[in-house]
């Protein structure tokens, strides 16, 4: 835990507190009293309401929609599935901003749909609930989905030879089974959905706000720190408590599972009903996932001429962005996947010596570490940014002009992922294995390298990926500390989409294309990489 520990105290909780030691103290002296002035205001209230309730409906949303995916990905063999699970994961990593384009441009004045059927849903909530559906699907199909896969299927097929239904069979042991691996995919979508900045800003117009929100208009707009940090105050108890909640329930719920390589559970779509989920949700992928997609791809080739690479070659220069770049736009790829590297290798350590350390029952402290590791996906990214400036600016820390912050930052979000995707396969594996490891001479080392890594490198991959996907498509805290001259792709999306005209419009499209095709291939090359089966049988 000294590791992770350390980690969080230099990198997230130092750089909070001073962010709202800064709002809520003037003269030398707190200014505790504005805390009533902000929670009174029937108007923020209204702002909390609704975070609250939209995030309620985006998560049951998306576990209605994406659970059946993930058991398809789990159990079913079929064509490009490899590359069709890289695919859904790509919204993931793609910045809000950019989101909410995608769907203005489906749902918004002169959309896809307002053209077939003279429709809009552009600044209505529906359109918000689409959007983080969109964006949160991959997180339900991927950390589901990594834990389904490893069930032994033959105990839901024990309990239908001794009478069971299919459902109830299912209901009775595989639900129980993935419980913790739905509860951690429902709290990381509900933790996303609270905190929603850029889908809400664009999409949700004048009407609705989150708490992202109401704190950013406070910070850049309103030059208001102290009612920014209370809202952040605001936010940190809200999900304080929401982890508090989901560590003591997930908690009841832990239990040793048979765990078998995934290449055996996986067979071909049979009978009508089987081959019916597959298509419905091939269709479900077609039209929420790949078509605000493709309004993107399109809208990156369509010139003023018509149809083209203009914007991709405007990319290669520095002057293709009016001024908005130092460097030509497209070096932004290149320090992407640097950082994005950086990132994942520090979100792998520190995650995956958090996820041992918990999965050693140590009482209460070990429930609090686990929340505490998840507080980043739960406070504002913007708070965290501006922290970032004002604490690590001299010695010993002095990283404000170090390329190592980026990373730091980037791996601060991925973390979170590394451990909730590892934690319910790590608590699965029967702890009866280690001790007989022990007695038999083998050192901690050497029993965690013999017995729990061959069981987990599938869900370690799966934790890569996840990483990986946040590093390159972290924006909120970037976009304060990355250098004019080194850009990350969500920077330079954003900065593109900030200006006016034809031009930078269509570059963001276009790398906001090249973003995908990036995520999709590195997803794609980590989706083949296969844990040596001769150490990976049934367990």
């Amino acid at each position: 835990m000294a590791v992770p520990l350390a980690f969080f105290a230099l990198f997230f909780a130092y750089p909070v507190v001073a962010i709202v030691g800064r709002g809520l103290r003037s003269g030398g002296s707190w200014q505790f009293g504005r805390i009533g002035e902000v929670l009174g205001d029937p108007d923020i209230g209204g702002v909390l309401w609704f975070t609250t309730w939209q995030a309620l409906a985006s998560t049951a949303l998306t576990l209605v929609l994406a659970l059946p995916a993930a058991y398809v990905f789990a159990r079913f063999d079929f064509p490009g599935k490899q590359l069709l699970r890289a695919v859904v994961t790509v919204p993931f990593v793609l910045p809000t901003v950019v989101v909410g384009t995608a769907f203005l441009a489906v749902l918004g004045r002169g959309g896809l749909l307002a053209e077939l059927w003279g429709v809009r849903l552009d600044t209505s909530v529906w359109a918000i609930l689409l959007a983080h559906v969109f964006f949160n699907y991959a997180v339900v199909v991927r950390t589901v989905g990594g834990l389904w896969s490893q069930l032994d299927p033959r105990q839901e097929e024990a309990a239908r030879v001794l009478g069971a239904g299919r459902f109830a069979a299912w209901w009775r042991v595989t639900l129980p089974a993935l419980a913790p691996a739905v509860a951690a995919a429902a709290l990381m979508v509900f933790l996303f959905t609270f905190t929603s900045f850029g889908v809400v800003q664009i999409l949700g117009g004048p009407s609705f706000s989150t708490l992202e929100v109401e704190i950013y208009r406070q910070t850049a707009q309103f030059l208001d720190l102290p009612t920014a940090a209370v809202l952040t105050l605001v936010q940190f108890a809200a999900v304080g408590a929401i982890l508090a909640v989901h560590a003591w329930t997930v908690r009841r719920r832990e239990s040793a599972l048979r765990l078998v390589d995934p290449s055996r559970t996986a067979r071909r779509p049979r009978g009508v009903g089987q081959w019916a989920l597959l298509g419905g949700v091939l269709a479900t992928v077609l039209v929420l996932i790949l078509l605000p997609l493709a309004v993107l791809v399109e809208r990156s080739f369509d010139g003023p001429d018509g149809y083209g690479f203009r914007y991709y070659r405007a990319l290669q220069s520095a002057d293709g962005g009016g001024g908005t770049f130092l460097v030509p736009p497209l070096e932004a790829v290149g320090n992407s996947l640097q950082y994005a590297v950086v990132a994942t290798l520090i979100a792998l350590v520190v995650g995956g010596l958090a996820a041992a350390a918990l999965t050693r029952r140590a009482g209460r402290l070990v429930r609090g570490f686990d929340a505490l590791l998840m507080l980043p996906l739960g406070v504002s990214a913007v708070t965290v940014g501006f922290g970032f400036l004002i604490t690590l600016h001299q010695p010993p820390l002095d990283l404000r002009t170090s390329w190592i912050l980026v990373p730091l930052a980037q791996a601060l979000v991925g973390v979170p992922f590394v451990v909730r995707t590892m934690l319910p396969v790590l608590r699965a594996v029967d702890g009866r294995l280690r001790e007989a490891a022990a007695v038999l001479g083998a050192s901690p080392l050497r029993a965690w390298r013999e017995v729990d890594l061959p069981m987990v490198r599938r869900a370690l991959l799966v934790a890569a990926g996840f990483a990986f996907a946040v590093s390159l498509g972290e924006f909120g805290a970037t976009v304060f500390i990355a250098r004019p001259d080194n850009p990350t792709l969500p920077v330079a999306v954003a900065r593109l989409l900030g200006r006016a005209g034809d031009l930078n419009y269509g570059q963001a499209m276009a790398l906001s294309t090249i973003l995908m095709v990036v995520c999709a291939v590195s997803l794609l090359v980590l989706e083949r990489i296969r844990p040596d089966r001769s150490t990976s049988g049934e367990f």
